[in-house]
C-alpha cells in the first residue's frame, strides 16, 4: 500500500503568524499557577507536528487550567503502539490518518466526538466522512486537520494547461513523440503498481472501491472495481497503453526524473514533493486532472486527531473531546497544524489563509476527491487494483482492461470473504 503521509520539511510561513495566534507552553497554565496534581492530557504526536501540537493544545490547557503532555513518537508507531501500552503510559489523544479509523473504532480503542455544530460546519463534507466510521450508524471518530492528494502538475514552458482529457492526451502524445525517452504521461506505478496515483484514471472512467449503505456507511460487500459503468469504459484503457500515453514501467523515481529533466510536461504527484518544484526552477501550474467520461478526483488522505479510550480511563474523556473536536477544529488551530507537516487545512476558512501558492494549488486539485476507504476490507483491495492497471499498461502483451479489472474485482471478493 502506497503511503498516505509523506514526510516534508516543508513549513509555511503563514504558520508562524498562526501560531503566534494560540502561543502557549504545553504545561499552559491559568493565572495563578497549577499545583503537580493538575489534570493532565497527554498526547501523541511525531516529530514534524510536536512544537505546533504543543503550542496549539497550550493555549486550550491555559484556558482550561489543565495540563498537556506531549509525547514524541513515530508516526507508523503510534497505531500500532495504541493497542498494546499500558492504561497509565497510554495516551488520551493521538494524531493519526483517517485510514485508520476502521481498525480502531472497531477495537474500541478510539471514541466517537460530538463537535458542535459550528465546529463542523466549515469542513466540506468527504473530509468528516474520512474519520467516519459504523457498520450500522455512521459516527465521527476524529478531528480533520489537514488534506493530501495528488494533482497534475503542468510545465507550462512545454505545454499548456489542458482544458479537457483529450486535449490532455493530445499534448502528452505529441510531446512524447518529439524526442526518445520523452514520456507522455509521468505517473508512477512500477512492478508491485501503484492506484493511489492511478486513481484520478479510475474514477474518471467510473471506477470506485466500496459503495455505501442506505445510512452512509461504507458497504464492503458492494465492490466497484469492475462496475459496469467502469467496464463500458475500460477499452480506453487499451487505447491509452497502445498509444503509450501510460506505462506501467514507469517507477515513481522514474516519473520524477523525467518531468525534473524536461522529459515530460506532465507529472501526477502530491504536495510532498513541493520543496522539489520550488528548488526546480521549471514553470509549472498544478491543477485536477482533467474529466474523463466522468470527474477524475484524486484519493484523499486526511490526517487528524482522535481520542482514545484510555481518556475515559484517566478521567479527561470530556476535556480531551473539547480539545479535540472543538479546539482543533478551529480555523486557527487548523492553519498551524496542518502547516506543520506542510498540508492543506481542511477546514475551509483555515485555507483561505494560506499563502504558499503550490500548497494552494494542490488544495484545489483536491477538492471532490474520495477519501481512502478507512475499513479494514481496504487491505484486500491495493494490490489487486495497483496489479489490474500493471497488467492492462505495460505495452506490448497487456492484459485487455476488462478481463485485468474484473479478475481483479473476483479476487478482491474472495479476500474479503
Amino acid at each position: 500500500m502506497k503511503s498516505t503521509w509523506r514526510i516534508t520539511a516543508l513549513v509555511m510561513a503563514v504558520a508562524v503568524t498562526a501560531l503566534a495566534a494560540v502561543a502557549g507552553t504545553a504545561s499552559a497554565a491559568p493565572a495563578g499557577g497549577t499545583t503537580a496534581s493538575a489534570t493532565t492530557i497527554r498526547i501523541w504526536a511525531d516529530g514534524n507536528r510536536k512544537a505546533a501540537v504543543e503550542r496549539v493544545a497550550g493555549a486550550w490547557a491555559r484556558s482550561r487550567g489543565v495540563n498537556v503532555d506531549v509525547v514524541l513518537k513515530e508516526f507508523g508507531d503510534i497505531r500500532t503502539n495504541l493497542s498494546t501500552v499500558t492504561a497509565d503510559a497510554a495516551p488520551d489523544v493521538i494524531v493519526g490518518a483517517h485510514d485508520w479509523t476502521g481498525e480502531l473504532a472497531a477495537g474500541g480503542l478510539v471514541v466517537p466526538l460530538t463537535p458542535r455544530k459550528t465546529a463542523l460546519a466549515p469542513f466540506p463534507v468527504y473530509t468528516l466522512n474520512a474519520f467516519s466510521y459504523g457498520t450500522g450508524v455512521k459516527r465521527l471518530y476524529g478531528a480533520p486537520v489537514a488534506v493530501e492528494n495528488i494533482g497534475l502538475v503542468v510545465n507550462t514552458k512545454l505545454a499548456r494547461v489542458p482544458t479537457s482529457f483529450a486535449d490532455l492526451e493530445k499534448q502528452a502524445l505529441a510531446f512524447k513523440k518529439k524526442k526518445s525517452g520523452n514520456l507522455a504521461i509521468a505517473v508512477p506505478q512500477g512492478a508491485n503498481g501503484d492506484a493511489y496515483h492511478m486513481y484520478p484514471f479510475f474514477s474518471g472512467l467510473g471506477g470506485y472501491i466500496f459503495g455505501t449503505t442506505a445510512r452512509g456507511t461504507l458497504n464492503p460487500k458492494d465492490i466497484g472495481v469492475a462496475n459496469k459503468r467502469f467496464i463500458a469504459n475500460a477499452p480506453l484503457i487499451d487505447k491509452w497503453n497502445k498509444e503509450g500515453l501510460i506505462n506501467s514501467k514507469v517507477g515513481y523515481d522514474d516519473a520524477k526524473n523525467a518531468f525534473l529533466k524536461g522529459n515530460a510536461a506532465f507529472w501526477i504527484t502530491g504536495p510532498w514533493e513541493s520543496d522539489t518544484l520550488k528548488k526546480s526552477g521549471l514553470n509549472f501550474k498544478i491543477v485536477q486532472m482533467p474529466k474523463i467520461k466522468f470527474r477524475s478526483v484524486p484519493f484523499l488522505g486526511v490526517q487528524g486527531f482522535m481520542v482514545t479510550k484510555f481518556s475515559t480511563q484517566h478521567g479527561v474523556e470530556s476535556l480531551a473531546k473539547d480539545l479535540v473536536g472543538n479546539y482543533f477544529m478551529g480555523a486557527g488551530s487548523q492553519v498551524a497544524l496542518a502547516a506543520a507537516n506542510g498540508r492543506f487545512p481542511a477546514n475551509k476558512t483555515a485555507g483561505k489563509r494560506v499563502n504558499d501558492a503550490v500548497l494552494k494549488q494542490f488544495g484545489a486539485a483536491g477538492v471532490g476527491g474520495v477519501p481512502m476507504p478507512n475499513i479494514p476490507q481496504m487491505d484486500s483491495v491495493w494490490s489487486e487494483l495497483g496489479g489490474a492497471w500493471v497488467k492492462s499498461t505495460k505495452g506490448a502483451g497487456a492484459t485487455k482492461a476488462r478481463i485485468a479489472f474484473t479478475t481483479a474485482s473476483r479476487n478482491i471478493a474472495n479476500k474479503i470473504g
